[in-house]
């Protein structure tokens, strides 16, 4: 046990700083950290996936609230953005994360093995749509919002990777854009969670310190680490060159989705 708690207490460290840093949401590291670790202490093959998932985006809770706060200091949080586009999440989060439950586990951990990849492709490639417009309406945003956390719920993230192109490709600015997504991140979070420990309610074999899909021990290491190095990592965002960091991490992406793309060989 105290093994276990020092990993999450690990992954919840890195997982802030990269959630303060690139607002990529850490459940791109979380996810594939946690299924390394599930199978030691008890978790069945068949629920590893959505457990990972689901506490990954109960994590993000924390890890969101204290990186969207040192954000916020700098002015860097548009809550406007933020009103319109959250009933949206809450609705495609939640639905995405009941649905998630009841998925094989091969189907989510293909899903998430295509978007490591996709997300790694952007990131190497530095592509970003033309700023050429405005946001959208609140209907339009909202719209917008549910996809966003549809997808999320089936990949465990707080959304940066699918919200911060769309707000940059709305003329907010990079910076801005990677606040407000750290805000973004609370209500995917909440959400998503709440969907997880529904569909997971009741299933038989889950270990003792469980709530449906989500694990408490590994909950209480990661927000703990994740509370205390995401405004680290919000600090970075501004001194470091986030484009040369978010190259590193692409690599770092494709290995993991190779390695897991292997093991499912």
């Amino acid at each position: 046990m105290l093994l276990s708690l020092l990993a999450y207490l690990g992954c919840g460290a890195i997982a802030g700083i990269l959630a303060g840093l690139l607002g990529v949401g850490g459940g791109l590291v979380l996810v594939p950290m946690m299924l390394a670790i599930f199978p030691t202490v008890g978790v069945p093959p068949q629920y590893v996936q959505q457990m990972a998932l689901g506490t990954s985006l109960a994590s993000i809770m924390i890890t969101s609230v204290s990186s969207a706060r040192a954000h916020n200091k700098r002015g860097a949080v548009h809550w406007d953005i933020f009103k319109a586009i959250t009933p949206g999440i809450l609705v495609g989060t939640f639905g995405g994360g009941l649905v998630a439950t009841h998925l094989p586990t091969m189907f989510l951990k293909v899903f998430f093995i295509c978007f490591l990849l996709v997300v790694a492709v952007q990131m190497l490639s530095n592509y970003r749509p033309p700023a050429s417009r405005d946001m959208p309406g609140p209907l339009g945003t909202a719209c917008v919002g549910g996809g966003i956390g549809l997808v999320s719920s089936f990949v465990g993230i707080g959304g940066g990777t699918l919200s911060v192109p769309f707000m940059t490709f709305c003329n907010v600015p990079l910076h801005h854009a990677v606040g407000t997504s750290a805000a973004i991140g609370f209500p995917i979070a909440v959400a998503g969670a709440l969907g997880y420990i529904v569909g997971g309610w009741g299933r038989p074999d889950l270990p003792a310190a469980s709530i449906g899909f989500v694990n408490l021990w590994a909950l209480v290491g990661i927000a703990s680490a994740s509370f205390c190095t995401a405004p680290l990592g919000a600090r970075l965002s501004h001194a470091l060159p986030a484009a040369q960091l978010k190259k590193g991490f692409a690599c770092f992406l494709i290995l993991v989705a190779v390695k897991m793309a292997w093991g499912l060989l």
